[in-house]
């Protein structure tokens, strides 16, 4: 007996034999595919470009509204390399939709290449394109019209002006100003004044000018007996003081008398012997005036005057020559009275200075900070890289942007045997003079796109990544390493694993090991290994700052994300 089986696949009945179900069901599962059929179709603008323009590549997908379709992402078309992966643009017809996606490439060496095999997955179903062949030409030149030069050699460009010149000027300006404040009020040979002048005067030529000096004041006029008989007596005094007897200003008229008659009694000054006598009566007159408020006449102390006058004469005439030995100490006491002025005038001098640094230093470092201005005077490498002039470019391929205190330099890599062909890798970096800082980037294309299902595809497993480039520094010599590994975004949405902590790096060429800091930003895609090396001396506020605008820099291309990853 014959039975049959029904299959309802929307609205349409399918009838088999029983008898043959195991066969027929495969049939039936196929025939119900078709009807849900999905289609994935591909198309290029041309086939043939020259170097560094753009192929518009193209993937065409219809199928039921209820799939979702993953396409491409990344460099998964190398050797081409892709510029840019527009938006899906997405058509509704009646319960399917048709999604077309379009990825500009390019390529910047002539030859014949092959787009890779492109993985879509509709549903729960892989999907594989064709390869196609585009030929990249070089562009001819007509030499006939175009004359050939030599290659021009290559230039110094110097550096963009910056306002550091400014505040070195204002610096000097300051500088010139305290050295003129500095000259004027204490360096200056300033003119002297009148005292000053009958000061520097010889003793006799001062009491000379005294007495001319009294005899134009109106002392007598107004019969200020007692103002003019001080003045004339001070004037006498004050010479004796200098070059007869020390005492003379401080002793009385009697005290002063008998020592004047005691140095002529003993041959040290040869005294006329009217000079005594007649300063003893005009000294005691003075006395009389001033204590006893006598009033003597006008003519007697004109001739008082002329008298002390006359005998001011007759002691300097006494007077023994200086020896050449006296001579000498005076010169020398001269020279020592110069000498303790110009100590005096540098020891001010070095006051004033300091005073002015240490105000100086006090009051920015109240406004900034005394670590920051002390590291502004003395030089501090990372502070001058935070401050200098950053550069900010893109670095491999695919491109990693970032911004830095300095260019990164390519580093020439040596691959392990049995790689070449298999692996590219490219390494910039940047190391500071004195080790405090270094960053580097390196990316690494892994072989070429695979053309095998999806299930057999091997996903690039970042984590052991990671975990080889710790191992490496320890072959290194760097010890005591402590790590920790979190999730990062890049301002751009790349997403990719910091790993971060410190560890103790040999000193180059030393014994020594110094403590540090360090951050690793890894990123991959199928083929590309993109990372970020990042390593600073523990504690260096500079350093971090560095770091925090570095990292705040990074950018990817936005499809590099980090593959999950597959057991």
């Amino acid at each position: 007996m014959s039975r049959t089986l029904t299959v309802k696949s929307n609205n349409l009945d399918i009838i088999v034999p029983f008898r043959k179900k195991q066969v027929t069901l495969f049939f039936v599962s196929c025939l119900m595919s078709l009807w849900s059929f999905s289609q994935v179709k591909t198309e290029i603008d041309t086939s043939s470009i020259r170097i560094g323009e753009q192929i518009s590549y193209k993937i065409k997908v219809e199928t039921d509204s209820t799939n979702s379709v993953v396409f491409p992402e990344g460099q998964t078309f190398l050797p081409l390399e892709l510029v840019e992966a527009l938006k899906v643009d997405t058509t509704k017809q009646d319960s399917k939709i048709q999604l077309l996606r379009e990825y500009k490439l390019t390529q910047f060496d002539s030859g014949s290449y092959y787009i890779p095999r492109q993985k879509v997955i509709v549903g729960d179903t892989p999907f594989f394109t064709d390869s196609l062949k585009v030929d990249v030409n070089t562009i001819e030149v007509d030499t006939t019209k175009q004359g050939l030069y030599d290659i021009k050699p290559i230039i110094t460009v110097e550096k963009s002006p910056s306002k550091g010149w400014l505040y070195i000027l204002l610096l000097l300006a300051i500088i010139a100003l305290v050295a003129f404040l500095l000259y004027w009020f204490i360096w200056r040979k300033k003119p002297l004044t009148e005292e000053e002048e009958i000061a520097m005067l010889p003793p006799y030529e001062r009491a000379k000018l005294a007495m001319s000096k009294l005899g134009e004041e109106t002392y007598l006029e107004r019969s200020d007996f007692k103002s003019f008989y001080s003045e004339l007596t001070y004037i006498i005094r004050k010479f004796l003081d200098e070059k007869v007897y020390e005492r003379s200003l401080e002793s009385t008229t009697d005290e002063l008398i008998a020592r004047l008659q005691l140095l002529k009694d003993g041959n040290q000054f040869k005294f006329h012997k009217d000079t005594i006598s007649n300063i003893e009566t005009i000294f005691k007159r003075a006395d009389l005036v001033k204590f006893a408020k006598s009033t003597p006449d006008v003519a007697l102390a004109e001739l008082d005057k002329q008298t002390i006058s006359k005998e001011l004469d007759a002691v300097k005439a006494t007077l023994p020559e200086p020896s050449e030995e006296e001579k000498l100490l005076n010169q020398q006491y001269k020279e020592a009275q110069e000498r303790k002025q110009k100590r005096k005038k540098i020891i001010i001098t070095v006051a004033i200075s300091l005073f002015l640094i240490i105000g100086t230093f006090i009051g920015f470092g109240a406004a900034y900070g005394f670590g920051y201005v002390k590291d502004k005077v003395l030089g501090h490498t990372s502070m001058e890289l935070l401050e200098g002039e950053w550069v900010k470019s893109a670095y491999g391929f695919p491109p990693i942007y970032i911004e830095t205190p300095q260019v990164l330099e390519r580093q020439e890599v040596k691959l392990p045997e049995g790689t070449e062909g298999k692996v590219s890798t490219t390494i910039f970096n940047y190391l500071s003079p004195n080790d405090n800082f270094s960053i580097a980037t390196q990316t690494t294309i892994i072989g070429q796109p695979q053309e095998q299902d999806a299930d057999k595809q091997k996903a690039i497993n970042l984590n052991s990544i990671i975990e080889n480039n710790l191992k490496t520094w320890e072959t290194q010599g760097v010890r005591n390493i402590v790590t920790q590994n979190e999730d990062f975004f890049t301002p751009n949405e790349a997403q990719g694993i910091k790993t971060y902590g410190t560890a103790e790096f040999p000193e180059e060429g030393q014994e020594d090991f110094y403590k540090a800091e360090y951050m690793l930003l890894s990123f991959t895609t199928e083929q590309v290994v993109q990372q970020i090396t990042i390593v600073w001396k523990q504690n260096d506020t500079y350093a971090q700052d560095i770091v925090k605008r570095v990292v705040d820099s990074i950018e990817l291309n936005p499809n590099v994300k980090q593959e999950e990853e597959r057991e």
